[in-house]
């Protein structure tokens, strides 16, 4: 996971599950009152704050009263008993002390909290955010995808997608026809009579989900199962069973919530409520926890002994130069009127020389009676001779904005000897986020003040500029001070790991400088190529449009799956292939991909889908984000993924199509100007390489070392055939293998990615571990080292921490050691193309050639380079990227140029 995952507990699956845990031992509090599921859920929920200290927390219970299953099936959990008295009691007081505890709780009407997790589910993988989610219901395992986990925190066991297949035999996206068919005495879903959990295992391996077992009925008996020959007669009497089971089986995903996903944010502890509820329940060792403190993980830092000044005066902003100018390292940071960093205009400074000391110098606040302030020329005009002096040391938080906005101002900003982001993701990139106020209390047990507290939410929201002094000064000299106190913690952890300051000095730290160039260079955009692709996609998707219409017979809104799906499936009666989690035929693109090869309605979906989101996501929208000279400006993050690669935002450049004839023609319009060319240069297959130098396997690095095509030799050992007779299948299939099993593929998913059996799919791995028995000793080497260390490392010595490499449950630990060796080549990657960067820079620098650096995407850089300089940039481009490491196989460069990204790649 990128970042600290957001938790949602099932709290009434862990309200029932920790009332019969405690059943038997009775709790009371000496009033008589019953305590053990109040003691069992808090419990828990301790537990994952615990395990996941930078994560928010919600919890969902059920509502009271019925749902809307209760109108489809009145017999819908009509086996259940009432709840009972001694648990009933305790629903009130658990709820109110999950409030003092400051975590949302959420209930809504008519659904369960099972339909209020799922809908957060939906809109969390749709925005790219990590879930967790806790709980101890096997339903919930239909919910799971790369960004959902399940967690179960009375027993110990994690599911992720791998975890699902090992469980239950099959993937995520089989769960409610699994349910369906078994169905579920305690809920009083009917199933299918007979079948139970090896028959519904066998149907659903052997045949596919619900709707296809339905059509493929003649085929059962084949399966050989103990009572197939009857079983196609029990399906069919039973049809209407096991549909409306499908439909109850179904976590409903699609519910209008209040609030959004982001709004699940922790509130803050009622430390006098809890104290009151803990007290009155008995609960004596959370009672002393709270008492002493051992227990709050946060102290505001307005409480602690601080002398913030705002400077006003020239005499003022004298004694603070001074004072800058002998220290040994000063923190600072800007106040400005935007994000972005080429328009943002610096509206103040704050400084800090000592832990609890620091100052904030405003010049442009200008907000109706605002105090007269010193002018920016008075401010900058002081300031620029210390902040462009090499020889000062300065600290930030995320200085490469800094750098970059104070350019903006005619200052080049010199002497950052320290960045507080750095520092944290060098010394753990996977604890969570790198942002201040996370890490002022995670290694400071502070609580900083946040923007919002004093600019506001939302449409009125402020600008820095609008906010009254009396506020924006402390807010601004706290941030200079958190971070001198962030540095002095940090840095004495850092220096204590001399691999890791190595890779923090000599690689992260000086490459703010080059991503701070790189994203003002930025990149020529010819808008008007894009425009007219966005005349020309509008045009052929209205022509789609017609044809659709046509071969539909009916007009109909092609964006809406509920629509699409009843002319596919009801009117036109193609085969439904998968369901949604509310039971209706699935418009999914995978489902579209394999309808399209039959049919020309769902092609031509398709065809309209891809066109929109081109059009969408990129030729509309590029133009609108270029500046002045038609330039296209990232932000690079150095702080972000947990193996190190760079990403990039607004725009993400990483994610601009390639494989497709529109997506190439995006790249078409990343130009170089009049007498320039662009040259891209590009890894070939660095990853498979580091992993031929890591394992040291003969037979990859014979073949790495003789120039072969790798995924044609792999190929030629796997299907035992000559090099030259590998088919274009076969070298298909065994590049599925080189990168599925550098990811920790399975042989279920490899079976999956090739639409081949899981039998056939396990005989290529073995093959290949068969032939290249290096690499299955590294993958056991590399998880052994993970088990002992708790963590494994790249080749330039950055840790990638997996606290899970040793837990008890298996599954826990199987994810953790499919992660074990996939990071250190993906880490590795991402540390050569970083020091590539450097190296390029750094000749950039010395100016003898005319070329800049304008992007980095995945293990490509990109140049725009005078045309009269071309052959010795290409040529140098290559060696020294080629320099970035030293392998035991060759590290090939290939690089090309043209007038456009599309050609040079």
């Amino acid at each position: 996971m990128s970042t600290a995952p957001l938790i949602l507990v099932d709290g009434s699956s862990y309200l029932y599950r920790a009332f019969h845990a405690m059943y038997k031992a009775d709790l009371r509090n000496t009033e008589g009152f019953p305590t053990g599921a109040i003691r069992g859920v808090v419990a828990m929920l301790k537990r994952l704050e615990k395990d996941y200290p930078s994560s928010p927390v919600a919890v969902i219970f059920d509502a009271k009263g019925k749902t809307f299953r209760d109108e489809m099936y009145s017999e819908y959990k009509a086996n259940r008993p009432p709840m009972p008295d001694d648990l009933r009691l305790q629903v009130e007081p658990l709820h109110k002390i999950i409030k003092a505890m400051g975590l949302p709780l959420i209930i809504v009407d008519g659904v369960e909290a099972d339909d209020v997790i799922g809908t957060y589910t939906r809109e969390a993988t749709e925005k790219g955010i990590d879930v967790v989610v806790s709980t101890g219901d096997k339903d919930m395992a239909q919910l799971v995808n790369d960004k959902i986990t399940l967690v179960n925190t009375m027993t110990e066991t994690v599911m992720d997608i791998a975890g699902v297949e090992e469980k239950f035999g099959i993937g995520p996206e089989l769960i409610i026809d699994y349910l369906a068919l078994m169905g579920d005495k305690v809920d009083n879903i009917p199933g299918v009579p007979g079948v139970g959990e090896k028959t519904a295992l066998a149907l659903l391996q052997g045949l596919g989900g619900l709707d296809s077992i339905y059509s493929r009925m003649d085929e059962i008996a084949a399966l050989g199962f103990r009572g197939s020959k009857t079983m196609a007669k029990k399906l069919e009497d039973n049809k209407d069973n096991a549909y409306l089971s499908y439909e109850l089986a179904t976590i409903k995903c699609d519910l209008q919530l209040q609030q959004s996903i982001e709004a699940l944010q922790p509130q803050g502890v009622d430390k006098e409520s809890l104290l009151t509820l803990f007290t009155e329940f008995e609960f004596k060792t959370w009672v002393e926890e709270l008492e002493s403190g051992t227990e709050a993980s946060a102290t505001p830092a307005q409480a602690i002994d601080t002398n913030y000044e705002c400077i006003l005066d020239l005499e003022s902003l004298d004694k603070w130069l001074v004072k800058l100018k002998s220290s040994e390292i000063f923190a600072f940071d800007t106040e400005t009127t935007s994000l972005n960093y080429m328009e943002a205009r610096v509206v103040g400074l704050s400084f800090a020389v000592e832990e609890g000391e620091a100052a904030y110098v405003p010049f442009a606040h200008s907000y109706m009676g605002a105090p007269e302030q010193l002018s920016e020329e008075q401010v900058l005009g002081a300031l620029k001779p210390l902040l462009e002096d090499e020889s000062v040391a300065k600290v930030g938080q995320n200085l490469k904005y800094d750098r970059n906005v104070l350019l903006n101002h005619g200052i080049e900003l010199r002497g950052i000897k320290h960045d507080t982001m750095l520092l944290s993701y060098v010394i753990n990139s996977t604890v969570g986020r790198h942002d201040m106020d996370s890490l002022a209390e995670r290694h400071l047990g502070l609580s900083t003040i946040h923007f919002e507290d004093v600019a506001g939410k939302g449409s009125k929201q402020l600008t820095f500029d609008q906010i009254p002094l009396e506020q924006a000064a402390p807010y601004a000299a706290e941030d200079a001070d958190i971070t001198l106190r962030l540095f002095n913690k940090l840095i004495a952890d850092l220096e204590s790991e001399p691999s890791l300051h190595k890779l923090y000095s000599d690689v992260e730290l000086p490459l703010l400088n080059v991503l701070s160039r790189t994203e003002r260079n930025g990149a020529l955009l010819d808008s008007g190529q894009l425009r007219l692709q966005s005349q020309q996609h509008a045009v052929r998707m209205q022509e789609i449009e017609e044809k659709v219409y046509e071969l539909a017979g009916e007009e109909f809104n092609l964006s809406s799956p509920k629509q699409l799906g009843a002319i596919l499936f009801e009117k036109l009666g193609l085969p439904v292939l998968k369901k949604t989690k509310k039971g209706a035929p699935s418009t999914a693109e995978e489902v579209l991909q394999e309808l399209a090869l039959d049919y020309e309605l769902p092609a031509q979906i398709m065809e309209y889908r891809g066109l929109s989101k081109l059009k969408s996501t990129y030729t509309d929208k590029l133009p609108l984000l270029v500046d002045g000279n038609s330039r296209l400006h990232t932000s690079y993050h150095q702080a972000v993924t947990t193996t190190g690669r760079l990403s990039s935002s607004d725009p993400n450049l990483q994610n601009i199509p390639i494989r497709t004839e529109e997506g190439r023609r995006i790249r078409q319009a990343f130009v170089a100007p009049e007498g320039r060319s662009i040259v891209a240069a590009d890894y070939s297959q660095i990853e498979l390489r580091i992993m031929a130098h890591l394992s040291g396997d003969q037979g990859l690095r014979s073949a790495f070392a003789q120039g072969l095509d790798i995924h044609r030799a792999t190929a030629a050992e796997v299907f035992d055939t000559a090099l030259e007779d590998v088919s274009s299948d076969q070298r298909r299939s065994a590049k599925a293998i080189n990168f599925g099993l550098i990811y920790g593929m399975s042989a279920f998913g490899l079976a999956k990615q090739l639409h081949i059996g899981r039998m056939d799919a396990q005989l290529y791995i073995d093959t290949y571990f068969a032939r290249y028995p290096g690499v299955a000793q590294y993958m056991d080497d590399i998880k052994r080292i993970a088990s002992e260390k708790g963590y494994v490392e790249t080749l330039l010595g950055r840790r990638l921490y997996l606290p899970e490499i040793n837990a008890s449950n298996g599954m826990r630990r199987q994810a953790a050691e499919r992660l074990a060796i996939n990071a250190p080549m993906q880490g590795s990657a991402a540390d050569i193309i970083k020091v590539a960067m450097l190296k390029v820079d750094q000749w950039l620098q010395r100016r003898e050639v005319d070329a800049s650096l304008i992007m980095q995407v995945h293990d490509e850089l990109v140049l725009e380079v005078a045309n009269s300089d071309l052959e010795l940039v290409q040529a140098e481009l290559c060696s020294l990227m080629s320099d970035a490491a030293e392998l035991a196989v060759p590290l090939l460069v290939e690089a090309g140029v043209g007038k456009n990204w599309d050609e040079a790649h």
